[in-house]
């Protein structure tokens, strides 16, 4: 989909993302490029108010077709859901701190590599992950956690982003939540039940810190990919929240993995239910996979398949 005219783009941009708070995005920088590559960007700037569905459909109803934004994985999670079930296309400048949907699609995290990707890439359609738990439901791009993972997300993320006075309420919680009894059900009603603390599913290939859980082409192979920690002690959980999996520290055997289209994930006592970053509740959860719900700019590979 290379930029022949002038192209309007919406820009959105979301100063509070990780890089853009601590070494600035120089959005006149971003601009800039995009202008080289004949876009005409429009720029939004997200506050807590922001009504993005409301400017998606404005934007459309005018005649803009791209949405791309510069920002993290949590705001390319708020995006997409704007973005589903319209024709518009997601565009992606990684400006977050772990940038997993940008390297699980082989976008740069280099400004003018990420904006030739929307000069000179490839649409295609990526499948989402759908997930409804005490009557909520919605749509996540990367990740869905049950149980420990989703306790320890708020103090995590952060210290992550250089609030250590959390620190004492990250170690707090991990020392007080106890197991639960987790049943599975996963396609054809095969069944997993057993104590843990944690389950994981994912839409992309990475995920954490860059944590590879998935095929290169997980975001649009018609399946989530499961990821079990049954029978893990809570230090050993924590290793992969804060190291991910190496080369020098290889996955243990012990994390069971399942691939699907969908699964019914049922805990006693319930356990809180969190995607891509936002909390659900606690309790009985279903998560499916909607097949190539969204359309992305990337770089061409042999396994995507294009619009």
């Amino acid at each position: 989909m290379e930029s022949q005219s002038s192209m309007r783009v919406k820009l959105i941009f979301n100063p509070s993302s990780g890089a853009n708070v601590e070494s600035p995005v120089e959005i006149a920088d971003v601009l800039k490029e995009m202008q080289t590559w004949k876009f005409l960007p429009e720029l939004y700037l997200i506050d807590p108010d922001s009504d993005l569905p409301g400017m998606v459909e404005d934007a459309i109803s005018q005649g803009i077709q791209m949405f791309v934004v510069c920002g993290g994985d949590g705001t390319i999670s708020a995006v997409t859901k704007a973005l589903m079930g319209t024709n518009a296309i997601l565009g992606i400048i990684p400006a977050g701190t772990q940038n997993n949907v940008a390297l699980s699609l082989g976008i740069p995290t280099d400004i003018p590599g990420a904006v030739a990707i929307l000069g000179k890439g490839q649409p295609i359609k990526i499948d989402i992950g759908l997930v409804a738990c005490n009557d909520i439901s919605t749509p996540f791009i990367e990740l869905c956690s049950v149980g420990l993972f989703s306790t320890l997300f708020p103090s995590g993320d952060d210290i992550q982003h250089g609030n250590i006075a959390r620190i004492g309420d990250f170690l707090g919680i991990l020392t007080t939540s106890p197991p639960s009894d987790i049943h599975l059900l996963l396609d054809d009603n095969k069944e997993i039940h057993k104590f843990g603390h944690a389950a994981l599913i994912s839409n992309m290939p990475y995920i954490g810190r860059h944590y590879q859980v998935g095929a290169p082409d997980a975001y649009n192979d018609g399946l989530l990919d499961v990821l079990f920690f049954a029978d893990l002690s809570k230090l050993d959980l924590i290793g992969y929240i804060l190291n991910g999996v190496g080369t020098d520290t290889p996955e243990d055997p012990r994390i069971q993995h399942y691939r699907v289209r969908r699964v019914v994930i049922d805990t006693q006592p319930a356990m809180p239910v969190m995607a891509d970053g936002i909390t659900l509740g606690e309790g009985k959860v279903l998560i499916e996979v909607k097949r190539h719900a969204l359309t992305v700019m990337v770089g061409t590979t042999e396994s995507d398949e294009l619009v």
